[in-house]
């Protein structure tokens, strides 16, 4: 997942994108999506948001030399008015911006995935990208882990590749389209989806019209 996100983020900048909504973003871990982006972009800005205190806690206390162009912001992902009004303040969301929403969507039923990502892209200019990864696992062990997991830290969905694919809409996907987090790479021939595997990242990146 951080290997296909630096590669897209590297891209997505390169194809001119400076700004990016990392929602549910996680521990700042490298390769973060502020360090992949300033690869190309060395004053790109990207706005943070969780709910977790201690990844508040880890993204307020960066190095000097990287809060420069970032925004946290303390909101749930399900109350996109709220993250989009904490996001405005660092980011223009009149300009292009890329949308991320990493190893977060099977948090939800398919129904409200798939609603967010319609919101969420509805609010950003043309030009703009949106970019999803999503775990994918099939048989007794992948369904005992969905199991334990809803019943120890949160509920845990667990959507097929063609439930994947739909979170996208209408959106025009990146060549190859959606595919394994280890096969995608911008502009290659479309990769089979998914490669049969016990466990997957399933990705994919779509540009907005």
């Amino acid at each position: 997942n951080k290997q296909f996100l630096d590669r897209a983020v590297n891209w997505i900048t390169a194809e001119g994108i400076g700004q990016f909504i990392d929602v549910g973003c996680g521990l700042p871990t490298p390769p973060s999506t502020h360090g992949s982006a300033r690869v190309h972009d060395k004053d790109a800005r990207v706005a943070y948001v969780d709910i977790d205190p201690i990844v508040l806690s880890h993204l307020r206390g960066l190095p000097a030399r990287e809060q420069a162009g970032l925004t946290v912001v303390d909101a749930d992902a399900r109350d996109v008015d709220a993250v989009l009004a904490g996001v405005s303040k660092g980011l223009d969301l009149a300009a292009p911006a890329c949308l991320i929403l990493a190893a977060l969507l099977h948090f939800f039923p398919v129904g409200t995935a798939r609603e967010l990502v319609a919101r969420y892209a509805a609010a950003l200019a043309p030009g703009s990208y949106v970019l999803l990864t999503m775990g994918l696992a099939d048989g007794p062990a992948a369904d005992r882990f969905f199991e334990l997991y809803s019943k120890g830290a949160a509920p845990l969905f667990k959507h097929s590749a063609e439930d994947f694919s739909s979170f996208f809409g209408d959106l025009p996907l990146i060549p190859p389209g959606v595919a394994g987090a280890r096969s995608w790479r911008p502009g290659w021939p479309v990769v089979s989806v998914p490669p049969k595997r016990d466990a997957e990242m399933i990705v994919g990146v779509a540009r907005v019209p």
